[in-house]
């Protein structure tokens, strides 16, 4: 294990990597020496009934206090659940999602021979266009469509509350990827985003992943449904793996069987020590996560030598050093990645069309069809008080 980036470091400012917390590493290996199995209750009775109450409480985070769901072995699994029970509810009909959505929602579709079809983004923004939406709704085939709570790429929040208005009004359903950014409901009071947010209530399903924000070990993600009737669509018989409860339990709302009961027990430990509260030490966490990329981009805005494409919704930022063409935006991103590795930094690398590019920075001029920039995810909590070194470090590579 030794040929690994420094993952756990605040100067590893890189991809979606974030350490899991010492409580949540403990639990799950206490876990362990039971080796329970949320699939079939008598498999993991305890640890079943602290995924349950792990699981109401994220509910309640999104204010839901009614509601099915679970957890899953990732972000990708709990959407392919919440897309086919979209499928179940409305056979045939299609599924949309912007081009700024992650990559696994077409995939997803694919595999479950679902009609899916993206949606052009907005062209100031990395996010769905409204308009391009509601031409879409008034075909009339949509079933559900996804709306993401920070897009893996950019971080951005689509404009969630008047999304789910025009599902309302022709009668879709409408599912919330909150996979990278659900978290941040917790400390966006007052902010331009805390619309979004609070509209994620009015949604049908919900998508999150502890294993980002919220400190725990992959893979742990979340699948929630407003309406607890859609268990219905999981129902199957099993001659041996239950003995039944008076009411639905994990096993019988999950497509997947096994399922290891010491994910649910660091999710629970830790929502002890941290609880889904606002004024928490989860939700000061989170806030310095926002405020360490609202800081960087002031400092490389006030430096004068850099392509900002986009103002942060959340904690990652998009840059590039200021260059006139597209080619040479690629090749001076290269050049500082692999500088900045030299001196300790370590960076990730984003590849956008070069239109889009050039919707928000006319003056750029393309000589390719796509622009490589560098990108920069401050999701540790100690991020905020590294950002000097790291635009020290950024600004001598320049």
């Amino acid at each position: 294990m030794k040929n690994n980036y420094p993952y756990a470091h605040p100067l590893y400012a890189g991809q979606m990597l974030k350490p899991p917390h010492a409580i949540a590493r403990e639990a799950y290996a206490f876990a362990q020496n039971i080796n329970p199995n949320n699939h079939a209750l008598d498999g993991g009775k305890e640890s079943s009934a602290m995924e349950m109450e792990a699981v109401a409480g994220i509910a309640k985070m999104f204010g839901w206090d009614t509601h099915i769901g679970h957890l899953t072995g990732g972000g990708t699994m709990a959407n392919l659940e919440a897309l086919w029970i979209a499928s179940q509810i409305h056979p045939n009909k299609r599924i949309l999602a912007s081009a700024a959505a992650h990559y696994t929602h077409e995939r997803i579709t694919s595999v479950l021979g679902i009609p899916f079809s993206k949606v052009s983004n907005a062209i100031d923004r990395p996010v769905m266009d409204l308009s391009a939406l509601e031409d879409e709704l008034k075909k009339g085939d949509v079933g559900t469509v996804v709306l993401t709570a920070g897009t893996t790429g950019t971080g951005h929040v689509e404009p969630i509350a008047e999304g789910i208005a025009l599902c309302k009004k022709y009668g879709a359903r409408c599912h919330i990827d909150a996979a990278y950014g659900g978290y941040f409901t917790l400390c966006v009071a007052s902010s331009p985003l805390q619309g979004n947010f609070n509209a994620i209530t009015r949604a049908d399903s919900i998508v999150i992943d502890p294993h980002k924000h919220g400190l725990q070990p992959y893979g742990c993600g979340c699948v929630l449904f407003s309406d607890p009737s859609i268990g219905k669509f999981y129902l199957h018989d099993s001659p041996y793996t239950y003995f039944t409860s008076n009411q639905l339990h994990l096993g019988e709302i999950s497509l997947e069987c096994s399922r290891p009961g010491a994910s649910a027990v660091a999710l629970w430990t830790t929502m002890q020590r941290y609880p889904l509260t606002e004024d928490g030490e989860m939700a000061q966490g989170l806030s310095n996560c926002l405020n360490a990329a609202k800081t960087l981009y002031s400092k490389l805005l006030e430096n004068g030598n850099w392509i900002l494409p986009y103002k942060p919704d959340l904690d990652i930022l998009i840059f590039a050093p200021k260059c006139s063409r597209v080619s040479e935006i690629s090749e001076a991103s290269q050049t500082m990645f692999d500088k900045a590795e030299e001196n300790g930094l370590y960076l990730a690398l984003y590849k956008m069309p070069s239109e889009s590019l050039k919707a928000v920075i006319p003056e750029i001029e393309v000589d390719r069809p796509t622009v490589t920039l560098l990108r920069s995810t401050l999701m540790k909590w100690n991020h905020l008080d590294y950002i000097g070194d790291i635009f020290r470090i950024l600004k001598s590579i320049s």
